[in-house]
């Protein structure tokens, strides 16, 4: 089978499992074009990532002409109902939500989707997956009307869920062949949005993790209470949370540490709030790092922390409990459906500081011998969920199913 993926902003530093779910499905013997809008404007530190940058058609990096040529040169009728279907998502949409914006706007996925239509019936495309329910969707769904071409699309969360009638997100679950919900609690959500008929083409593919990169865990570093952050340092992260919490647990148990991995538009107030609070011995903060970093920061702590406000299904989340560690996590989304409070780790309400240093306190006082059962069995249930070549495998039958 012949995929053309369509993701606005690919390949991308928090974009892996997108590479991962890629590559496996071409370990399946299925052909994958790559097609981005765009190219991401942040560095690419992982190889496999720049490995993924040279294999990706960028859309918009061809040209007006050559977008204004496939939308000539497509069909007049599918193109006339591509562009009514555009005009009506653009009214609901509003500036200020990504993937939304108004009527120009749709105007421009109109005409990438046109490349896109183009592209994928040259290349003999037999169905066409999106990431993410925003602007590629949208491209996808027009490059559907226009092409004929079956096409589905990844739900990640939480910007969907945010502006679900400004991204049309009903409208377009009612033209997929399917659509993806990367939990249950995202297929929930899903369902609140999408016409009672379509609720049977929701389904649930989770994204995936490679058990061979994780093949031996390391064992629990000396010590306790050294913790690992990993994600974009924005405001749904909620590390400055993360920094009040630690300042309240550090005055108890000082020996408590924490990495943070990542970096974004927050990293100067964190930095900030880190020297307000007298912890700059209790903090790091390393920027991205490749997958091969990120699994050596998790193999050096005890535990992964996870301060989110809002989240879809955290790769790494995935990652940590593969790598047997436990984690601490915010019970928002589908994160309960991996962390077992007391089995695998800790769940704490959203945005209490109190709760989360709570629950630091609790890491550090636990003995080494617990730590590494709880991490033993995050291991086992995340590798009975999130396997990426099971996963994959799930996608392309859907795939097939939608295109046979």
């Amino acid at each position: 089978m012949k995929i053309a993926y369509v993701v606005n902003t690919y390949p991308r530093p928090s974009h892996s499992f997108i590479r991962r779910e890629i590559r496996a499905l071409e370990a399946q013997g299925h052909q994958v074009i790559r097609l981005a809008m765009r190219a991401d404007t942040a560095p690419l530190v992982d190889p496999d990532d720049r490995a993924e940058a040279a294999a990706t058609l960028r859309v918009l990096d061809q040209g007006g002409g050559a977008l204004l040529r496939a939308c000539l040169q497509a069909p007049r009728a599918p193109m006339v109902q591509a562009l009514k279907l555009a005009i009506a998502c653009g009214r609901r949409g509003r500036g200020g939500v990504p993937g939304t914006g108004g009527v120009l706007r749709h105007l421009i996925y109109l005409a990438e989707a046109a490349y896109v239509a183009r592209h994928a019936h040259a290349a003999g495309v037999d169905h066409i997956h999106a990431h993410f329910g925003t602007n590629s969707a949208t491209v996808a769904l027009l490059a559907h009307v226009i092409s004929g071409i079956p096409y589905s699309f990844t739900v990640h969360g939480p910007e969907e869920f945010d502006a679900p009638r400004a991204l049309s997100l009903g409208e377009k679950m009612r033209h997929a062949a399917f659509t993806v919900a990367i939990s249950s609690f995202g297929r929930s959500q899903l369902m609140r949005w999408a016409d009672f008929a379509d609720w049977p083409r929701l389904q649930v593919v989770h994204c995936g993790i490679d058990p061979a990169r994780f093949a031996t865990p390391a064992p629990l570093p000396p010590g306790s209470g050294r913790m690992v952050a990993i994600g974009r340092l924005s405001e749904q992260k909620g590390q400055l949370l993360l920094i009040e919490a630690l300042a309240l647990a550090v005055a108890r148990a000082p020996g408590l540490h924490l990495t943070l991995v990542g970096d974004g538009e927050l990293r100067a107030p964190i930095q900030a709030a880190i020297a307000a609070h007298g912890l700059d011995a209790h903090v790091r903060l390393t920027g991205w790092l490749d997958e091969a970093g990120v699994r050596a920061e998790l193999a050096a702590a005890h535990a992964l922390v996870l301060p989110s406000f809002a989240e879809g299904l955290p790769m790494v989340v995935m990652e940590a409990m593969a790598a047997a560690r436990p984690v601490l996590a915010t019970s928002i989304a589908g994160v309960p459906e991996l962390v077992l409070p007391g089995e695998t780790g800790w769940l704490v309400p959203a945005g209490d500081a109190a709760g989360l240093a709570d629950a630091m306190l609790a890491l550090a006082a636990t003995p080494p011998e617990q730590l590494a059962a709880m991490g033993t069995a995050g291991r086992a249930r995340v590798l009975a969920r999130h396997d990426v070549g099971q996963q994959a495998a799930r996608l392309a039958a859907l795939m097939a199913g939608a295109s046979g």
